[in-house]
C-alpha cells in the first residue's frame, strides 16, 4: 500500500505570495509535533481501549467486531439482492464511500443479484426520493440496516418507519423483522431500546467513536461485507496507515504533514476553502464523506479555551475532469481564497484503450491508440500546472491503485489528518454543537415533548421574519 502527499505547489517558489515560506514551514513543523503529542495524550492511552477518549485509531484492530460482521454476512448471503441503509451523515456516507470506491459509482455497477447485492442508501426524507426508492426494491429480497448511534435523529427514524411499514405491509411483521438489522450504541439510546424490544440483529458503534469517524466500525464495514467487499483488507490498509500516522517524522507521516500544510494555508494565507478534487469517479463518494469529516470537525465557534474564534475551512467537492469544465474558470481567475487538494491514482484496473480511429482530423486523430488513463493523468497534472501558474496553491495525494487496502488507508489518513488539524487550531474536532441546535428546532416543530423552549424560540424567529418583511415593504 502506498499513498503519497506532494506539497510542492503550496510553496512560495511555485505560487508566489500565496505560498508558504521556509520559515513558516519550520514554524508549522513545531506546531505539528506538538499536535501529535497532544492528540496522543488526549487519547488517554493508559486506559482500556473502550474507555479512551477517542476510539477511531483503534477500529482497524477490532477483530471481534469484524468476526461478528463476517459471520452475519455469511449467514444471510444469497438471500438478498439489495442492502438498504437507513441513516444520515456519518451513518451513511462511509458506506457510500466504500461501495463507490471499490465497486464503482452508481448506476454503472454490475447488475445486482444475490451474489452482488446493490446498495440503496436512504439518507434524506424527501418523500419522492423515499417513494421512488421503495418502488425500486423487492421487499422479499431486501435487507434493511438502520444505522444511528442514538436513534433519536428525526430523519433516520422517519425513514426507518417508512421502510419498516413497507416491509410489514408486503410480508407481515414476522418476515419483516427477519429482514432488519441495526447498528447503534451498545447500551443506550432509542434505537438500542427498539432493538431489545423487537429482537433485531444488532451491531455496536463504540461510545468513543463519533459518526463521522465511524466508517471502519460496523457503520461502514457491515454494509461493505453484506455487499461482498473484503473488510479484512480494508482494515489491514487502515491499520498500516495508523502506524504511519503515529510516526513523529513528517516525511513518514502523510496525515500529519498534510494537516500541517492545510493549517498553514488557512492561518497564514487565509485560504478558507479547500477543494477536494478527485481524478477518479470511484473517489466521488469519498469526497462527500470527506466534506462532512472536515466541515463538522473543524468548523467551530469557540476554541478549547472558550474563546470565540469562528474557525474552519470550507470543504468543496469537485470531480476531475468533469469540473474542469464547470468550476476551474472560477478557481483560476476568481477570488484567491482556496487551496486545492488533488486526489490522483497511479494505476487503474483497466487503462481504457482509445481505438485508433482515423478521421483525417488532427484535433481528433492524435488521441487514437492512447489510453483514457493517460489522458486522465495528463488532465490532472495540467490542471495543477495551470492553477499553479495562476498562483493558486495546490497539493496532490496519490494512491498507487484503488483497492481495499488503499481505500482503508486513505480514509484513516483523513481521519488522523482531521484530528491533527483540530489540535493545531486549538479546537475540539470531535463535537458538533452547531448541528445539535438545528435538531432541537426540528424536534420542536414536529411536536416532540420536552422541546417547548425551542418551539417558543422558533415562534420568536418567525416574528422577527415578519417584522423584517414589514420593514422592507413599508408597512
Amino acid at each position: 500500500m502506498n499513498i503519497t502527499f506532494d506539497e510542492i505547489n503550496l510553496l512560495t517558489g511555485m505560487v508566489g505570495e500565496h505560498g508558504l515560506t521556509a520559515t513558516e514551514i519550520r514554524e508549522g513543523e513545531a506546531a505539528a509535533s506538538a499536535a501529535l503529542a497532544s492528540f496522543r495524550t488526549r487519547l488517554q492511552p493508559e486506559k482500556p481501549v473502550a474507555e479512551q477518549t477517542y476510539g477511531f485509531p483503534h477500529l482497524p484492530f477490532d477483530r471481534a467486531s469484524r468476526d461478528a460482521i463476517t459471520a452475519y454476512a455469511g449467514s444471510v448471503r444469497g438471500r438478498f439482492d439489495t442492502v438498504c441503509v437507513v441513516g444520515i451523515g456519518g451513518s451513511a456516507l462511509g458506506a457510500w464511500a466504500l461501495d463507490c470506491a471499490l465497486r464503482g459509482p452508481h448506476p454503472v455497477q454490475a447488475a445486482f443479484s444475490p451474489a452482488n447485492p446493490r446498495l440503496v442508501i436512504l439518507d434524506n426524507v424527501d418523500p419522492m426520493f423515499i417513494s421512488d426508492a421503495l418502488r425500486s426494491m423487492d421487499p422479499a429480497r431486501t435487507l434493511v440496516l438502520a444505522i444511528a448511534k442514538s436513534g433519536a435523529t428525526a430523519e433516520t427514524v422517519a425513514a426507518f418507519f417508512a421502510v419498516r411499514g413497507w416491509l410489514e405491509d408486503a410480508l407481515g411483521p414476522a418476515a419483516a423483522k427477519d429482514r432488519i438489522a441495526a447498528v447503534t450504541s451498545p447500551e443506550k439510546g432509542a434505537l438500542r431500546e427498539l432493538v431489545a424490544k423487537e429482537s433485531y440483529q444488532s451491531f455496536e458503534v463504540p461510545e468513543n467513536v463519533g459518526g463521522r469517524f465511524s466508517v471502519l466500525c460496523p457503520v461502514g464495514l457491515l454494509p461493505a461485507a453484506l455487499c461482498g467487499l473484503d473488510i479484512e483488507r480494508i482494515s489491514a490498509g487502515a491499520a498500516e496507515m495508523t502506524a504511519r500516522c503515529w510516526k513523529p517524522d513528517l516525511s513518514e507521516n502523510p496525515a500529519l504533514r498534510a494537516a500541517m500544510f492545510h493549517w498553514l494555508m488557512l492561518t497564514r494565507r487565509g485560504k478558507s476553502i479547500q477543494v477536494a478534487f478527485p481524478y477518479a469517479n470511484r473517489l466521488w463518494g469519498v469526497a462527500f464523506w470527506f466534506r462532512q469529516l472536515w466541515a463538522e470537525s473543524l468548523g467551530k465557534r469557540v476554541n478549547r479555551a472558550g474563546v470565540v474564534v469562528h474557525t474552519g475551512q470550507t470543504p468543496v467537492a469537485a470531480l476531475g475532469t468533469t469540473d474542469q469544465h464547470s468550476q476551474v474558470q472560477l478557481y483560476a481567475e476568481g477570488p484567491n481564497d482556496k487551496v486545492f487538494s488533488f486526489w490522483a491514482v497511479r494505476e487503474f484496473s483497466s487503462p481504457g484503450l482509445i481505438p485508433a480511429i482515423k478521421t483525417g482530423l488532427e484535433p481528433m486523430d492524435y488521441l487514437g491508440g492512447q489510453t483514457l488513463a493517460k489522458l486522465l493523468d495528463a488532465e490532472q497534472r495540467s490542471t495543477a500546472a495551470a492553477l499553479t501558474t495562476a498562483h493558486r496553491p495546490n497539493c496532490t495525494y496519490t494512491l498507487d491503485r484503488l483497492d481495499e487496502e488503499h481505500i482503508g488507508a486513505f480514509l484513516q489518513l483523513f481521519e488522523f489528518q482531521t484530528a491533527f488539524a483540530g489540535e493545531m487550531l486549538g479546537i475540539d474536532a470531535f463535537d458538533q454543537p452547531g448541528v445539535e441546535e438545528g435538531k432541537k428546532f426540528t424536534f420542536a416543530l414536529m411536536g416532540r415533548e420536552g422541546f417547548g423552549k425551542h418551539a417558543q424560540s422558533y415562534r420568536d424567529y418567525e416574528a422577527r421574519r415578519e417584522a423584517a418583511r414589514s420593514s422592507i415593504m413599508g408597512t
